[in-house]
């Protein structure tokens, strides 16, 4: 089996990434152990974030520092056994974070999330997906004035900054728009010009199903079998490509580790549980609990809880302590009925220390691209990703420029 380019990894960002090669007249071969989007792109939050110009920071405060070291807060637990192979990450993560740093990192990582909202819209229409997609934005909501005046402070300077939507809703407000939420809720800040999903695996499958109409090959292979230039195996042969894409999500270093490169990647693990709806109550869109770290978001299957960061190694197994510490609070504010799924999902991000996508050629090898690195934004930036790969590889004109992203900065 002969094709122009095998793109391995069946997630968000290896379908967009093989669906917009496609689309330009490439001959697309898309490989993974599973059928598309049973990994990372299954569990997430079904947020497409607008307003994600700037990636979430390792945090500098030292009150912060010093409660996340206790290993008790909702939004963040770590496993100790882990950490002294995380630490140099971790550091490096920390290093990145600085505010002039950090404001430099969205400079360049705005490019890309201000056209997350477009690409997908486009990809859903063609893909004819579009009762998966809502448009009336998200919204965190406050337990404290305190914590909700930053939040407000932070959404007004991004919109000064990069002209991304907000409305900011006291308690009145917010129980107009989410009746069901409690009312010791003092606000929310709604993020207008993002979109969610209410199936983010049911999405991939939309985009690979668009990618086979148009003549790709879904495959089931082994991407440990890849060889220069270009082959791997799949259950149906061997598939030969005059160039490939790393596309894998949290397992791409294994790939590139095996062709020489040894880039800085790491996991934050999270997981997620579906509940019935007591009392007939509904939830409009995805709602944080800013305070607490956790998401709760309708899904087709039920209601969506998902955590927030669990740092450990990319392989262990779960514990979700973090899920059970959060699943009280969040029938606090929601009236959460019975758990729907028999064990928690977990799900693992595939991260960088300076919080930016590793986007662009392999310095190393002629025709061989990666495509990874995502973090909390796989979701949202998936079609731009594949964009920008496949304008690279077909020597068209770039939808932004793609140096800050090139692997070569590490």
């Amino acid at each position: 089996m002969k094709f122009d380019s095998v793109v391995l990894g069946g997630g968000i960002v290896g379908v967009s990434v093989a669906l917009q090669l496609q689309r330009r007249g490439l001959s697309v071969a898309l490989v993974d152990r599973r059928a598309p989007g049973n990994e990372t792109s299954h569990g997430n939050g079904g947020l497409i974030q607008r307003e994600g110009v700037y990636p979430y920071a390792f945090p500098r405060e030292l009150s912060t520092l010093l409660r996340y070291a206790r290993n008790r807060s909702t939004d963040v637990r770590y496993h100790p056994g882990a950490m002294p192979r995380l630490l140099p990450f971790l550091y490096r993560y920390w290093h990145h974070s600085r505010a002039d740093r950090h404001a430099g990192i969205a400079r360049a990582y705005s490019t890309l999330i201000e056209h997350c909202v477009t690409e997908h819209r486009s990809l859903i229409e063609a893909a004819g997906a579009e009762a998966l997609l809502r448009t009336n934005g998200w919204m965190k909501v406050f337990r404290s004035a305190a914590a909700m005046d930053a939040t407000v402070a932070e959404a007004q300077r991004w919109q000064r900054e990069y002209g991304v939507g907000h409305e900011a809703l006291d308690a009145a407000a917010l129980r107009t728009a989410e009746p069901a939420l409690s009312h010791t809720l003092v606000g929310g800040v709604r993020y207008t010009d993002s979109d969610s999903v209410s199936d983010p695996k049911g999405l991939v499958t939309a985009y690979s199903k668009l990618f086979e109409q148009l003549g790709g090959r879904v495959l089931v292979g082994d991407a440990a079998t890849l060889e220069p230039s270009w082959r791997v195996m799949t259950q149906d042969g061997p598939v030969l490509a005059k160039s490939a894409v790393i596309a894998m999500g949290p397992w791409s270093g294994d790939i590139t580790a095996r062709l020489g490169y040894a880039l800085p990647l790491a996991v934050k693990r999270g997981y997620h549980m579906h509940y019935a709806v007591a009392d007939g109550a509904k939830l409009n869109q995805p709602v944080l609990d800013a305070e607490a770290g956790f998401l709760i978001t309708p899904m087709l299957r039920g209601t969506r809880l998902t955590t927030g960061v669990e740092l450990g190694l990319r392989d262990s197994p779960k514990t979700p302590v973090q899920l059970e510490a959060v699943e009280p609070l969040a029938r606090g504010i929601f009236p959460l009925g019975a758990r729907l799924d028999a064990e928690p999902w977990l799900g693992r991000r595939p991260c960088t220390p300076d919080m930016m996508p590793i986007i662009g050629p392999a310095p190393g090898h002629d025709d061989l691209w990666f495509a990874f690195g995502h973090a909390h934004h796989g979701l949202t930036l998936g079609p731009v990703t594949g964009r920008l790969i496949a304008e690279m590889m077909t020597g068209a004109p770039t939808v932004v420029d793609p140096r800050p992203f090139r692997v070569e900065r590490f």
